[in-house]
């Protein structure tokens, strides 16, 4: 039986090799699509034998299913720990928000052609891992709600407001926004874009503070 050390040595090669695959796929996915993007491509990509992607991952979709999911899962990770620390330091819930808005932007800056597959699948009805992005789509969502309805539970937001809508399209307006950015307006720095969507958030659009 392995050692604890060994184990965990192991564990970690497996997941180094997971993350290289993942990187590997959605360049790949995001330059020619799913479907002309074969397992011997990332491989390839990756550096690894084709074996270890099927070591891995039972076939190219599930491969996609699992990079949707982590990836998500690192989107909602960033969001709620901008959301605790906001907490942590006293801050209101729109202050909340505004820091989660700013997390949101840095994880697209940083995972620019992984948000650009995101919005793309969530627009597709037929893919065999629709259920799944539907899940983490909602984890993600599920922890801008939270602090809506602690700023609705606290009244420092209306309680007329629909929780569950107003929370998708926060996160939908950094997605687009931030996809915008990159495609269109990549001479505008990170915190200039967080500057404009702070604004829209405060309802300062019209300029007056």
């Amino acid at each position: 039986m392995e050692s604890s050390s060994t184990a965990s040595q192991s564990g970690s090669r497996r997941e180094a090799t997971r993350q290289k695959l993942y990187e590997a796929a959605v360049t790949l996915i995001a330059e020619q699509g799913f479907s002309a993007t074969t397992v011997d491509e990332i491989a390839e990509r990756a550096g690894v034998a084709k074996g270890t992607v099927y070591y891995n991952f039972a076939s190219k979709s599930v491969l996609f299913e699992e990079l949707l999911r982590h990836g998500v899962g690192l989107l909602t990770a960033s969001l709620r720990r901008a959301a605790e620390q906001a907490a942590r330091e006293g801050l209101g819930r729109v202050d909340a928000l505004d820091a989660m808005i700013r997390a949101g932007l840095v994880f697209i800056d940083r995972y620019p052609a992984f948000t650009q597959l995101y919005v793309a699948e969530l627009w597709r009805t037929n893919r065999a891992w629709q259920s799944t992005l539907l899940v983490v789509r909602q984890e993600a969502v599920a922890v801008v709600e939270g602090v809506l309805r602690e700023g609705v539970a606290s009244g420092e937001f209306s309680a007329e407001i629909d929780v569950p809508l107003t929370a998708a399209a926060l996160v939908g307006m950094v997605l687009v926004a931030a996809l915008d950015w990159k495609a269109f307006q990549p001479e505008r720095s990170l915190d200039d874009v967080h500057a404009a969507l702070s604004r829209l958030l405060q309802g300062r659009v019209s300029g007056r503070g």
